[in-house]
């Protein structure tokens, strides 16, 4: 299948005239209500041509299933915003292309206002031109009898390249999110391949572990996951994550009290609530059979969303970030989860929040994992 780009709107000149000019034809009317109900919502003068210029975003393993879940939300306004037109580059190993085209054809039948174009892809050059966004979702997943330094070999040799894609053509504004498997080594691997790229562009995904840690406790509190905020995750996205809720409040019957106070069982807390996060993805693969998607592309939208707006003020997320410079102690030149806040696209660490021995235990294991992890797969990159 050749590379194609498939246009979803093609806008006549008269589009971009006042809707107050009178001079829309029937065509352009429908146009209109489609693409101008934002500006009708918030009382604008509302010219057609107002809309924002098109963000390019990639999604690297397109025609896979997290992918599958995943794009629906970004074409339609989920992540990058209602009034935000988007240019989708989708990119996938050339035996998926025909699969790949079946996606394409998906999202066209969805008849989406803010979809502007779609480039389904097998070529590095034509999906990381000037790119806004990049979802690296594709990655060697771990195959029966692979030794993971194997793993790690393999996974070196996508995310040099994807890294040295980003480096050559995409903007040195874009923001990266990893969510590829091992997704903190792959993450760091990427942004040591595009010198370029300031690396605190890049992030990897725990906000997954983030989202199973909250509603963990909300499901124990009986309470919406909404009413649960400051869970951490620290560390390594693996079995060593450190799920920390010593900073965690819920709001119980409209009163911020402290998680343990909530739960009233220090043994659950410290024990099972742990072990239940660190092994919720291997329990969905035994029950499923397959790995989690649905659950990994909603938390790809709320990592994308909150990098784009913005977290709320008095909350922290949880993100994969480089860790040179933490108050922590954790080691330098590691991806690591940390809690961040973030405003105007850029992520700060929650620094300073006190740690106890049993957190520290926890913390320092999973650096341990990330380090040798690193070790490695830097080895195998040759720098």
């Amino acid at each position: 299948m050749k590379t194609t780009t498939t246009w979803i709107l093609k806008l006549p000149f008269s589009y971009f005239k006042c809707r107050n000019q009178k001079s829309l034809n029937t065509s352009d009317l429908w146009l209109e209500r489609q693409v101008g109900e934002t500006e009708k919502r918030e009382g604008r003068p509302a010219c057609l041509g107002s809309m924002a210029e098109p963000i390019r975003v990639l999604v690297t393993g397109a025609a896979g299933q997290i992918a599958y879940s995943l794009l629906f939300s970004i074409a339609k306004g989920d992540v990058f915003g209602q009034d935000q037109p988007i240019s989708l580059l989708l990119l996938d190993i050339t035996p998926m292309l025909p699969v790949l085209e079946g996606v394409v054809m998906e999202l066209q039948d969805c008849a989406l206002p803010l979809l502007k174009e779609i480039i389904p892809t097998d070529k590095e050059e034509v999906a990381f031109k000037d790119l806004d966004a990049a979802i690296l979702v594709g990655s060697m997943p771990r195959k029966e009898g692979m030794e993971r330094k194997d793993l790690l070999k393999a996974n070196v040799a996508i995310f040099k390249s994807q890294g040295a894609a980003l480096d050559k053509y995409a903007k040195k504004t874009v923001k990266v999110l990893v969510v590829g498997n091992p997704a903190n080594t792959n993450c760091l691997i990427a942004a040591k391949s595009a010198p370029s790229i300031p690396k605190e562009n890049f992030s990897c995904l725990t906000r997954l572990d983030h989202n199973r840690a909250r509603s963990q406790v909300a499901m124990r509190c009986g309470v919406p996951a909404t009413r649960v905020k400051n869970v951490i995750i620290w560390g390594n996205h693996s079995s060593t994550q450190y799920p920390d809720v010593h900073h965690c409040k819920v709001n119980m019957s409209g009163s911020e009290v402290t998680c343990f106070d909530a739960i009233k069982d220090d043994d659950w807390l410290k024990g099972d609530f742990i072990t239940t996060v660190q092994q919720r993805g291997a329990a969905v693969i035994k029950a499923r059979k397959l790995s989690s998607a649905m659950s990994a592309a909603k938390a790809i939208c709320d990592h994308m969303r909150d990098i784009w707006s913005g977290t709320h003020e008095g909350e922290f997320i949880s993100m994969g970030v480089y860790s040179t410079g933490n108050s922590y102690g954790v080691p330098e030149d590691l991806i690591y989860s940390f809690p961040v806040q973030i405003q105007n696209k850029t992520w700060k660490i929650v620094d300073s929040l006190p740690i106890n021995d049993f957190s520290k235990s926890k913390m320092d294991a999973t650096a341990a994992e990330l380090v040798e992890e690193r070790d490695t797969a830097v080895a195998f990159l040759g720098v």
